[in-house]
């Protein structure tokens, strides 16, 4: 009898454990004072990656009954440091890191979205995430696809080894094809969407 009322409370926290939500991270770049990328149509990349973020909150909780445990770096239009954007990430256990902008460049014919993994020893978790965005991108976006790349950016530095970690450049803001689609809500709505696909179908599969 003694056994069974010390096995009840031990069983109990497995299954909580069993049954406990991947946590997720995402980071809206830049904020506040950085901008970050102005658009052809003027349009602000930290407003951009906010919306995303945002719909990504909305998103997991209306059409998949909060699967996730989302949790963003910024909930408004602050300026955090890089250090405490990964660090809130460490500090939280994360099984995800997804940092988020959008790409500007000299030639307004640049187009396509971007992914980047720490420079370094491959991650396998980071690829396996990476992939799974490059599918969904390419096949549910019909984005342009720039492939996979390496990168030393202080978020990717320093998540590397503790839980897949990517940073998702969604498109060219300095291409006025892409500025005018990301400025619509239904399509920050879509790249959410893709964002959380990904997600899921990596973390509740491994």
């Amino acid at each position: 009898m003694k056994r069974s009322i010390i096995l009840i409370p031990l069983l109990l926290s497995l299954s909580m454990a069993m049954a406990q939500k991947p946590i997720v991270v995402i980071d809206p770049g830049h904020g506040g004072v950085d901008s970050g990328a102005v658009g052809t149509n003027g349009i602000l990349e930290k407003e951009v990656v906010m919306g995303i973020a945002t719909e990504c909150l909305r998103l997991n909780h209306t059409l998949f009954q909060d699967s996730l445990e989302i949790y963003l770096t910024r909930y408004k239009d602050t300026l955090i440091s890089l250090g405490d954007r990964s660090r809130l990430a460490k500090i939280l256990m994360a099984d995800a890191f997804v940092s988020i902008h959008c790409n500007q460049a000299p030639n307004d014919k640049a187009q396509g979205f971007e992914v980047f993994v720490a420079d370094g020893p491959v991650d396998p978790r980071s690829q396996k995430l990476a992939a799974a965005i490059t599918d969904r991108f390419g096949t549910s976006l019909g984005i342009v696809d720039r492939g996979l790349k390496r990168a030393n950016f202080q978020v990717l530095r320093e998540t590397y080894g503790h839980f897949p970690s990517l940073l998702l450049e969604t498109g060219f803001i300095s291409n006025s094809i892409e500025a005018e689609h990301t400025r619509k809500t239904e399509s920050r709505t879509a790249i959410a969407l893709a964002i959380l696909q990904s997600l899921t179908k990596t973390l509740h599969h491994d």
